[in-house]
């Protein structure tokens, strides 16, 4: 019988060194600005802050905000999204005194699901204000007894915290994704 037989040739592996300069760089995710811990996230998180304050503001000085429920829930809700910015923007203060990123997965988690709920809560509290306040200066036509540019103000301004509430919820949720 003519079997063939394998045979087996052992291969050295080269040695191991430490040195520096065998090392292959290790790839690292850049920092895109807008993420958690960057200069344009604290921008963001700024711009978030004061549309949002301002909305609370316009709606607040108004007389007759409470008589009707949207305006109430708009109140409820860039409240709710000025805490929210105010503290993530403590938090980048801090990430970017002491020249850290935050790559903690739970972290960023954490970031994404708040900023997730806060720019829907947002979006929807100046969506059902923005239909209020055409109902009553279009089709009602009774702006004279109530404060039609102070709605369209405050809706605007929650509109505008939404536009900047939204970059940080993609880029939190981009960078917990690609994890």
């Amino acid at each position: 019988m003519y079997v063939s037989h394998p045979s087996i040739h052992p291969i050295e592996a080269p040695p191991l060194t430490d040195t520096a300069e065998n090392a292959l760089p290790r790839g690292r995710m850049e920092d895109i600005q807008g993420m958690p811990g960057t200069l344009g996230g604290l921008a963001l998180r700024f711009v978030q802050f004061v549309f949002a304050v301002v909305s609370l503001c316009v709606m607040t000085t108004t007389s007759d905000f409470p008589s009707v429920t949207t305006f109430r829930y708009l109140v409820a809700a860039v409240s709710l999204q000025s805490l929210w910015s105010l503290s993530l923007a403590i938090a980048d203060i801090y990430a970017l005194l002491v020249k850290r990123c935050f790559r903690n997965s739970r972290v960023v988690c954490l970031f994404s699901i708040g900023d997730g709920i806060t720019s829907t809560l947002t979006f929807a509290a100046a969506c059902a204000s923005a239909g209020i306040t055409v109902l009553i200066g279009n089709d009602l036509d009774d702006c004279k007894e109530n404060h039609c540019t102070r709605f369209e103000t405050a809706t605007a301004m929650a509109f505008l915290s939404w536009f900047a509430a939204s970059p940080s919820f993609l880029l939190n949720f981009w960078t917990l994704a690609s994890r």
